[in-house]
């Protein structure tokens, strides 16, 4: 089967700054009626084992897994030294997820800083995630680069959000521990075509996350793709319901099908509410049953 996993994009920036507990949300989400629960950096109040130890208790007691962990290395700063924490940072989510029972863990190509040589760029991305990729193998985890567009507290956009950035990358790095997590949407605002990339990476696809978007009355795709330099995520630019957005997913599960996809389908929901987090999960159960008969 095809696992679903949540991911609460609505209360992202709730639960990191401690508005909400991640223990509330977690007992919310049994709702949801999925298999597991995509966790953030961000969401923990520590690292130390006893606390991540009840985390996972809480998740499995409500009979779902913890598979993913969200991260959001920068790994395109010009200095050296600010790499190597980066690093560091990415190998210590390496072994929060493995306490958590997990498998996956996000990371990024970095922001794409004014000035930056695009083949200095690749090598400083490259050479930082194959540092981390011993830990991930010792671990058993796999390091999952997304085709991204922003983390919300970033100043600049994703260094690799274009196709052909992005591919370079992941067709330098050959590891067992390393593959890729597809995101349509922020192909779509990229200027790609999400079917081309996916057809381009879909013997590397491990986790994929089933967004959705659509823009605010008055905002065009083409503005998105040309304002950068300003922090945070564009509050034009907006989470919906799975499979209501600008999204073809009949045509995406029918190349994961083909694929031989086994991989966790994570929603990025929730902006108005549980009720289209439940909305979306139902969407990917229709969609799995139709072309994974599950």
């Amino acid at each position: 089967m095809i696992p679903i996993a949540a991911f609460p994009k609505c209360w992202i920036e709730d639960i990191s700054e401690g508005r909400m507990s991640l223990f509330d949300w977690i007992d919310l989400s049994v709702k949801l009626e999925c298999e597991g629960l995509e966790m953030y950096a961000g969401f923990f109040e520590s690292f130390d084992t006893s606390y991540l130890k009840k985390i996972r208790k809480r998740v499995e007691n409500i009979g779902m897994s913890i598979p993913m962990l969200c991260h959001s290395p920068d790994f395109t700063q010009p200095e050296k030294e600010l790499r190597k924490k980066e690093i560091d940072n990415q190998i210590k989510m390496i072994t929060v997820i493995a306490e958590l029972g997990g498998q996956y863990c996000r990371t990024l190509s970095g922001q794409n800083r004014p000035g930056i040589d695009r083949e200095q760029g690749v090598d400083w991305v490259v050479s930082s995630i194959e540092a981390c990729l011993p830990k991930a193998e010792e671990y058993g985890v796999t390091l999952v680069i997304e085709n991204h567009f922003k983390d919300g507290y970033w100043k600049y956009k994703e260094f690799a959000q274009k196709m052909d950035v992005f591919l370079s990358i992941v067709n330098r790095i050959d590891s067992r521990s390393f593959g890729v997590q597809f995101d349509p949407s922020n192909a779509v605002v990229a200027g790609d075509d999400p079917l081309v990339l996916l057809d381009a990476v879909i013997d590397r696809v491990k986790t994929m996350h089933a967004s959705d978007r659509y823009l605010a009355p008055g905002t065009s795709l083409e503005q998105m793709r040309e304002s950068d330099g300003s922090l945070g995520y564009p509050k034009n630019l907006l989470h919906g319901v799975t499979g209501k957005g600008l999204n073809d997913y009949n045509k995406i599960f029918s190349r994961l099908a083909r694929g031989g996809y086994k991989g966790w389908i994570s929603i990025e929901d929730g902006i108005n509410g549980m009720d289209e987090m439940i909305e979306s999960v139902n969407f990917l159960k229709t969609m799995r049953k139709k072309y994974f008969n599950t």
